[in-house]
């Protein structure tokens, strides 16, 4: 089984190279005003937060097929 942060830092990889900037500030837009509520990162409910950012890719990638 591949470690968890080999799969993270894969991931990370290919969405920084695969997808614009333009997509990124989309969502840090979406996401960072959920993180700035809370006072500890533990609070964050980062399954929520991940699920939000799944659902807004696969919108925009709806858009460009």
């Amino acid at each position: 089984m591949i470690p968890i942060e080999v799969e993270n830092r894969i991931a990370k990889y290919f969405f920084h190279h695969f997808h614009s900037e333009e997509i990124m500030e989309d969502l840090i837009t979406l996401l960072l005003p959920q993180c700035l509520e809370v006072d500890d990162e533990e609070e964050l409910d980062q399954d929520e937060l991940v699920r939000q950012a799944i659902s807004m890719l696969r919108s925009i990638r709806g858009k460009e097929h």
